[in-house]
């Protein structure tokens, strides 16, 4: 499991202090580039990458701006030519789950611009949880 501290910024907040949906999304994205990068695998390197097919997300509790919070990420499953994120926004203080997300995506190539069957090599860079 990855984790991810995330600094909630003055703008990420409405008048109210709560931190708002599509902000959220934009944190489970700096984690997932974050979490790649850690694998050895940078979102922008080389000829093979993963791009987002599908994407679903649970909103449990509210965030506001004085919470501190981190986003952890893991690998749900692995596919043929696809990989399932499984992430969570977490209150540092409660451990309560503040949000959750679960990201398909696809192994893709882009000098084919076409899908691609995820390679061993890239495979081998994420263990499944037990």
């Amino acid at each position: 499991m990855h984790t991810t501290s995330i600094q909630i910024r003055f703008n990420d907040a409405d008048p109210m202090g709560h931190i708002n949906n599509a902000v959220i999304i934009e944190y489970f994205d700096l984690a997932k580039d974050l979490f790649f990068t850690s694998r050895g695998l940078p979102p922008t390197d080389g000829d093979f990458t993963l791009i987002v097919v599908h994407l679903e997300a649970d909103f449990r509790q509210q965030i506001l701006r004085h919470h501190p919070i981190h986003v952890t990420t893991d690998v749900e499953k692995i596919g043929n030519k696809s990989l399932t994120l499984l992430q969570q926004v977490v209150n540092s203080d409660t451990g309560a789950i503040c949000a959750q997300c679960r990201t398909v995506l696809a192994g893709y190539r882009h000098s084919t611009a076409s899908s691609e069957v995820i390679p061993d090599e890239v495979r081998g860079r994420f263990a499944l949880p037990a």
